[in-house]
């Protein structure tokens, strides 16, 4: 017990590993809450369309001297619209569309970042690097976190109804295109404040993972929240502990972690399906 418990705590002792485990409990709190909207309205495609188009905004805004989260931002809201626009002017169908989209703007960010002199290293924009969390970046991507995660909490029913039957949304008055256009938004600001720690190729796994077992071992939304909290923050508190230990990439290992709780979800819900339909059968015999 003692030590396990030195194996906890060892990393505390540093202060970038303070900087790096509170990083990744904010992204494990608001990536969680994200991922289960994300699943319901079946948009883990939008997500990963959104995380790689951000890398031409983070690279203009490098170029343009100002804040990378906006260029970030930006970019990943133009990625949304773009995609809406050629949806409603194409016959094209909108999976279709988002690969062209996202894969275009990755690539334009890729020729980008090799044609211009900058500091931010190429790995760490695909991956993320969390133990290099500095002071300001915490601050400002807990802000965004806090800010996505309390909307999120606040506007959970008519998100969640909108999700999961648009049309009864409208039939009852809510208003559909706002609450579509939102979250886009949040999901765009939700990315930004994990691009730095998971970096934008797995950021996607953490918006999706979560939610996705969440989904398989609950019959209600608030039980799924909880179920994909609680796996969000093991998996990031963990991954980053061991990261330290075995010396490894943390968001690589966060979802390494994530996709075996997935694993173990989907063994017991298949566990618990068939058990049931034993049951069931069993009665009716």
């Amino acid at each position: 017990m003692d030590s396990l418990f030195a194996f906890i705590t060892e990393p505390l002792a540093h202060e970038f590993m303070q900087r790096a485990l509170l990083m990744s409990l904010l992204i494990a709190i608001v990536c969680s809450i994200f991922s289960c909207f994300l699943v319901l309205k079946g948009w883990s495609l939008m997500g990963d369309a959104v995380s790689h188009a951000v890398l031409p905004g983070l690279a203009l805004a490098f170029m343009a001297g100002i804040p990378l989260g906006v260029g970030a931002f930006a970019a990943g809201i133009f990625c949304a619209l773009a995609t809406g626009y050629l949806k409603e002017h194409s016959r094209i169908k909108e999976d279709a569309l988002m690969g062209i989209v996202f894969s275009g703007m990755f690539a334009f960010g890729l020729v980008l970042i090799t044609r211009i002199e900058t500091d931010v290293h190429l790995m760490h924009v695909l991956f993320g690097n969390v133990l290099g969390i500095s002071k300001e970046e915490l601050l400002s991507a807990g802000i965004i976190a806090a800010l996505c995660s309390a909307i999120m909490l606040i506007k959970r029913k008519d998100f969640m109804l909108y999700c999961f039957d648009p049309a009864y949304a409208g039939v009852i008055g809510l208003p559909v295109k706002s609450l579509h256009f939102a979250l886009l938004i949040l999901l765009s600001l939700t990315i930004v404040s994990s691009l730095k720690a998971a970096g934008i190729i797995l950021v996607i796994a953490m918006l999706i993972a979560p939610g996705a077992i969440g989904f398989m071992l609950s019959q209600s939304f608030d039980r799924m929240l909880l179920i994909a909290l609680g796996a969000s923050v093991f998996s990031c508190m963990t991954g980053t502990i061991l990261s330290y230990h075995m010396d490894a990439a943390t968001a690589p290992l966060i979802v390494v972690i994530q996709a075996g709780l997935f694993l173990l979800a989907l063994t017991f819900e298949k566990f618990h399906r068939t058990t049931r339909e034993r049951l069931i059968n069993g009665k009716e015999a």
